[in-house]
């Protein structure tokens, strides 16, 4: 994936009621997968409502399409109004990668 680009979004969910909150986060991986550029993602979240999802790139453009998707733009504002407490997003270029 060297030179692709990630996309790391850090949140905090609130104790407001989630409902459709697990549907709209499995909806938004699948559209996300049929998006140009789209390489993969990665997501944890643990029992205090943290989590933090990496998406990977092909290009900065790539991902600014994918922020302005229509149906992204709306899971987006309901993020904000009722699922997050808080959350940032980070855009990170990848300049080498190894595993083990």
């Amino acid at each position: 994936m060297k030179n692709a680009y990630a996309v790391i979004f850090s949140s905090e969910r609130n104790d407001n009621d989630l409902s459709g909150y697990e549907e709209t986060a499995y909806h938004m991986v699948e559209l996300a997968k049929t998006q140009k550029g789209f390489l993969d993602i990665e997501s944890v979240r643990d029992n205090n409502g943290i989590g933090i999802t990496i998406s990977y790139w092909e290009t900065l453009e790539d991902i600014q399409n994918w922020k302005k998707n229509e149906e992204h733009l709306v899971a987006q504002q309901r993020g904000k109004s009722d699922w997050y407490k808080s959350f940032k997003v980070k855009i990170c270029k990848i300049e080498r990668e190894y595993e083990f």
